[in-house]
């Protein structure tokens, strides 16, 4: 195991934890699990909810278990993501020859806790804890897409029953202007670890440092419920704005599509 091997396999089961969670709990949804890997289902066409991980295949014969994974979803998109830890190493060739192609390569980024409190500004930023700011979250998220995707609003209109429960270990949180949302962050925590997912800004609210922000108040939260690292995946646009706050890549992760 590498000397990043340790952090690899904590963000690895943070990351599960992130897309399986509600899957587990949620009637129409399914977290399928088998000794090599996990498969959360969204029940939907979105290959943003509908992904593979954490893969731990054997090198040799594990064709036939990727097959069996694929085949789960029944032709409907999903995306598969090799991170830092996963197996075999030539598990990107094997998913090609499975017919997937990779889509997009990202950094796994970390930084230890605590980190530098948020400057006050125009942006309030209030942890999610009603379903009103859950569709406030869910309308700034699906507009990352153009035009906006309703899939994303649906899958989290059905779970906010669970995302406003205060047990709930994925925390969400939303930037407002005013009383508009304009940006989101969502923390998910296991154990010592906090995962940071879903950073999004609207694109007329960009580059005006609420990303940044965003990014602080998360971490904030994190430290304070108990996190002693934090980590994300960063694409190649946000990569700089990460290296900023703190944070060092430890390896890379891939998104593997239907070809």
């Amino acid at each position: 195991m590498t000397a990043a091997g340790p952090l690899a396999a904590r963000a690895t089961a943070n990351f599960a934890t992130h897309a399986g969670w509600l899957p587990e709990r949620l009637p129409g949804m399914t977290l399928r699990r088998t000794p090599h890997l996990l498969a959360a289902d969204s029940g939907t066409d979105c290959d943003t909810f509908n992904c593979i991980l954490a893969a731990r295949l054997p090198d040799r014969g594990a064709e036939p278990e990727i097959q069996a994974a694929i085949a789960g979803f029944g032709g409907r998109p999903f995306s598969w993501w090799v991170a830092p830890g996963d197996t075999p190493a030539h598990l990107g060739d094997l998913l090609v020859a499975a017919g997937l192609r990779a889509a997009e390569a990202e950094l796994a980024m970390s930084r230890a806790l605590p980190a530098p409190s948020p400057e006050p500004g125009d942006l309030r930023i209030e942890r999610v804890r009603t379903t009103a700011a859950v569709l406030d979250y869910a309308g700034v998220l699906a507009a990352n897409w153009s035009p906006p995707d309703p899939r994303v609003v649906s899958h989290l209109t059905r779970a906010v029953t669970l995302l406003v429960h205060p047990d709930c270990p994925l925390h969400l949180h939303v930037g407002y202007l005013g009383s508009t949302a304009v940006a989101t962050a969502e923390v998910t925590l296991t154990g010592s670890t906090a995962g940071l997912y879903n950073i999004a800004t609207l694109a007329t609210c960009r580059r005006l440092g609420y990303g940044t922000r965003m990014t602080l108040a998360a971490l904030a939260d994190a430290h304070a419920s108990g996190a002693t690292e934090a980590v994300l995946q960063a694409s190649a646009d946000g990569a700089g704005l990460y290296r900023r706050l703190g944070f060092t890549p430890f390896g890379t992760i891939t998104e593997y599509q239907p070809a």
